[in-house]
């Protein structure tokens, strides 16, 4: 009998995760389960299209076919998309064979040439970067769009492999029903194939048998009685997929004897029938913040957004999610100031602590695997964002080369949550009676990457007083291992355990985050500099004063890429600071903006795992770079089943001037998860942030300019009911 969760594999793989990673694509409401990623053991065969049919997505968002690129920075539109597949099918390598286009996205013009750019002036010559796969090889081609022609193409000789597409993961998926020993196996564990969910999780690199093939791990999931297939793994059951041959390498069965968890309590839809939530009342009443003149926040020509004193360019990425540029904000002369070139998260290492044969090659690099872009998923509107948001689309290419559109992948809004921007209070009894505040009114750009079984929120706010938050929010359900255990005394020796028993055999393994952000600073232009200013403690001289110690701020200049590698100190603080040698404040400091962490957590695996080389960018919090155009992805540009051999880490090794330079600052924010049963069967959000702070930058603060809220601005209104 068919169940309304038959579509569930779809969802893993467009969702991606923990497991199912694919090339994410999106269709309009009411078409079902009607894509390639479709697909359970009783299904396989049905449905099965190629990839035109993301040509249904493009025209129920018809209005992008008349997009036009107006900013050098625009992404590539769905006439350019088209345009390039049309180049690529008459290219010369490429007429016997179209290749499998993992990321085709726009080839940015060059810094200065973007830099000099005013509106009005023609846009700077359109290029896009492809990166393909074909006969084994990665091609990574540069097609000028503006000539009809490819006019760069490479064949990566290295190791790594590009993103996989959502044909790569279907494939895998439709590989391993096949497999006799695969099937005998589910029907020895008593799995009825209609609740059968597989997913295809990345291999990462673990030594040269996995050399010369493109290979992903199948792992499957009972989803019997609950949409929550995660938490009722099929423990021990590893599938190793060659998916170009499209064959079986292995297979690891291990873990017959271990039981599938039930699926009492793990149903989390709302508006599921019999939910456990149907017949509760609301803890609190609905709100919202109500802006009755509307938002303050312009957002011009597809991509430029404008709110206060801030102005920047934005944009949707396959591979990083969201993409901020050209940061601006404006001085009190009117003088719109620069502050960053371009922000985004550059990747996202997720390494899980257990040894098992189907659980040690759990270290996943999300971004340069899978796409934070190509996992977004739609936003929810008044949930994921609030009332007069507005949201923008992705639009990008399938494996086919044709485009396909990402629906509400961003949303930006103005939130203002009770917070305080300012206040002061003078007691009467000194002379003056006042009573001063302003209200914390910031602009967030979010977007939400479901990487499978996680989901990962990305705000990026913008403050009046000029400071940057970018803060990541871990959310969804967690990756658990199957147990025999039902209960801590049941277990033999509580020291072989990799995590926490977080429900009857269910386990939920310790593991990490890591998100690399790139962070290309421009603070008052191009050259800068970056310094670390350390607290120490200083001794006072006998008899120089009652005190007998004290702290100093103390300078010190990075000149070169190792002076700018920190690993942060609770007992060593420091500040962080990128300035501009060059531009002076009234009082002649040199202006600037720091890196504030927060909470944050460090690699702790050692270095020459061989998960932590191909992360390696996770050795330091903070690096300092050279502006490189090829420089831009943390681990890499081919991940998949690298080797470490291109990271962040090998380029700084070079130890490149970086004083007075145009220089990129890296910071990457870590969580440590050590699971526990409040996170089972979903898991409250957990997160954490960073700053990009003025220091010096305005001559006082621009918080001055801010103008409280009186009640005469707001719309009247009454309440039902009154809490005491």
């Amino acid at each position: 009998m068919e169940k309304s969760y038959y579509c569930i594999q779809f969802l893993i793989i467009i969702s991606i995760a923990a497991f199912i990673f694919a090339y994410t694509r999106y269709q309009p409401e009411g078409l079902g389960c009607t894509t390639p990623w479709c697909i359970t053991k009783t299904h396989q065969k049905t449905n099965i299209r190629s990839s035109s049919i993301f040509d249904t997505d493009v025209s129920s968002s018809s209005h992008h076919f008349t997009d036009t690129p107006l900013h050098p920075l625009d992404p590539l539109t769905v006439t350019e998309i088209n345009k390039i597949r049309s180049i690529l099918l008459v290219y010369a390598p490429f007429k016997s064979s179209f290749p499998s286009i993992s990321t085709l996205s726009l080839e940015e013009s060059e810094k200065v040439d973007v830099l000099a750019w005013k509106t009005g002036d023609p846009l700077p010559p359109r290029r896009a970067s492809v990166v393909s796969f074909l006969d084994g090889q990665t091609h990574i081609l540069t097609v000028d769009l503006d000539m009809n022609v490819v006019i760069g193409h490479a064949v990566n000789i290295g190791s790594g492999y590009p993103m996989y597409t959502a044909d790569d993961l279907a494939t895998a998926l439709q590989t391993v029903f096949t497999d006799l020993e695969f099937n005998k196996s589910i029907m020895a564990r008593g799995v009825d194939f209609n609740d059968l969910v597989c997913v295809p999780p990345s291999s990462g690199w673990f030594g040269p048998d996995e050399e010369g093939k493109r290979i992903v791990k199948v792992q499957c999931f009972s989803s019997q009685d609950t949409p929550n297939f995660y938490m009722r793994p099929i423990e021990g059951l590893t599938v190793v997929i060659d998916i170009d041959k499209k064959e079986v390498v292995k297979i690891s069965d291990t873990g017959r004897g271990i039981p599938i968890p039930k699926a009492t309590h793990t149903d989390y839809q709302y508006t599921t029938t019999n939910s456990p939530f149907s017949d509760m009342n609301p803890l609190t009443n609905p709100m919202s913040m109500e802006q009755p003149k509307g938002p303050s926040f312009t957002v011009e020509n597809g991509h430029i957004v404008k709110w206060a004193n801030w102005v920047f360019h934005l944009k949707p990425d396959l591979r990083a999610g969201m993409v901020i540029s050209r940061a601006m904000i404006r001085a009190e002369d009117g003088e719109y100031r620069s502050v960053m070139y371009k922000g985004f998260a550059s990747e996202l290492f997720v390494p899980y602590m257990d040894p098992d044969e189907s659980w040690y090659f759990k270290s996943y690099m999300d971004a340069g695997e899978f796409g934070l872009g190509a996992t977004a998923m739609s936003l929810l509107e008044l949930n994921d964002c609030p009332r007069n948001a507005y949201y923008m689309d992705g639009v990008f290419a399938s494996a086919d080369g044709r485009p396909f559109i990402q629906p509400k992948m961003i949303c930006i809004f103005e939130r203002y949550a009770g917070e305080i921007g300012w206040r002061h209070s003078e007691i009467p009894t000194m002379g003056f009676d006042i009573r001063e505040s302003r209200p914390k009114v910031t602009l967030v750009a979010r977007m939400a990457a479901s990487v499978g079984n996680y989901d990962y929120i990305f705000d990026w706010e913008f403050q009046t007083d000029g400071l940057i938050r970018i803060k990541v929010g871990l959310s969804g359900m967690l990756m658990v291992k199957g147990t025999p255990y039902e209960n801590i005394y049941n277990i033999p020796n509580a020291d072989d355990m990799t995590g926490t028993l977080v429900s009857e055999n269910v386990v939920g393994v310790v593991h990490d985050h890591f998100i690399s952000f790139h962070l290309d600073m421009d603070i008052d232009g191009t050259n800068n500099s970056f310094a670390k200013v350390n607290l120490v403690k200083k001794e006072t001289s006998p008899g120089q004063s009652s005190r007998k110690s004290y702290l100093k701020a103390v300078r010190k200049v990075a000149k070169t890429e190792d002076d700018a590698k920190i690993k942060l100190k609770l007992y060593d603080p420091s500040e962080f600071h990128v300035f501009n040698p060059s531009r002076r404040s009234r009082l002649g400091n040199p202006t600037g903006y720091k890196l504030v962490p927060s909470g944050t957590a460090a690699s702790l695996l050692d270095l020459d795992d061989p998960p932590q080389i191909r992360a390696a960018f996770t050795n330091n919090q903070i690096w300092v770079t050279p502006h490189n155009k090829s420089e831009v992805w943390a681990g890499g540009l081919l991940v998949s089943q690298s080797k470490g051999e291109d990271t962040l880490a090998v380029w700084s090794a070079r130890n490149r001037d970086i004083e007075n330079k145009d220089i990129v600052l890296w910071y990457t924010l870590g969580f440590h998860h050590v699971p526990c049963q409040e996170d089972f069967p979903v898991m409250p959000t957990v997160s954490s942030s960073f700053e990009l702070k003025p220091v010096n930058f305005f001559d006082r603060n621009p918080i001055m300019g801010a103008k409280p809220t009186f009640h005469k601005d707001l719309p009247v209104c009454s309440t039902v009911a009154h809490a005491y």
